[in-house]
């Protein structure tokens, strides 16, 4: 198996069970017959520790000094990029609708990429950078994903980097077939939407 090769991480995910099908709601509001549990993946070590090396890899020009990922899905990945770069990582959470640095103080003037687990319309690595940038001296450098599903469609064009990419159909409520049909809705995200 090519571990660079985009196929080889699908396969991981395919055995892992992390890519499944369905009928479900996606953090973004959006509908889909594919859902990207990628905490089965990075539930096995090292495959964690691959995708960290292989996006590590991606993210490594320029050299960033710290890596930071949106909890809880970018929490594993980002570390694993951090280690392999040889930089500190942190995260940030969601506070009242809203990003925060909860945890940690002010990293002070850094170059820096955000990591997450999946990217599917880039709401939550937007919501990272624009905490981060709103720090003093920090410089934004890219971001990285194990997989991109979003179609290009995040705004941040060429400054984010994927090992995989999805082009599954999504759908608003309205226009879900799966809803038409009458098919059990499971929302496994980490950004709940209903009540």
């Amino acid at each position: 198996m090519d571990i660079n090769h985009p196929d080889s991480i699908t396969a991981l995910m395919k055995e892992t069970g992390a890519l499944q099908e369905g009928h479900f709601a996606l953090s973004s509001g959006l509908h889909s017959g594919h859902y990207l549990q990628c905490a089965l993946f990075l539930m096995y070590p090292e495959n964690a520790a691959l995708a960290g090396s292989l996006l590590a890899g991606k993210l490594s020009d320029p050299r960033p000094s710290l890596v930071v990922s949106p909890a809880i899905g970018g929490v594993i990945i980002g570390h694993e990029v951090a280690r392999s770069l040889g930089v500190p990582f942190i995260f940030c959470e969601r506070e009242k609708g809203s990003m925060k640095l909860r945890r940690f103080p002010s990293p002070g003037p850094v170059g820096y990429v955000i990591v997450e687990d999946v990217v599917t319309t880039g709401r939550s690595t937007l919501e990272t950078k624009n905490l981060m940038d709103d720090l003093p001296g920090t410089s934004f450098l890219g971001a990285g994903c194990i997989a991109d599903r979003s179609g290009g469609m995040t705004g941040l064009g060429s400054d984010l980097v994927s090992l995989v990419s999805f082009d599954f159909p999504n759908y608003s409520r309205e226009e879900c077939p799966f809803c038409r049909k009458g098919v059990p809705l499971s929302e496994p995200g980490s950004r709940r939407l209903s009540p």
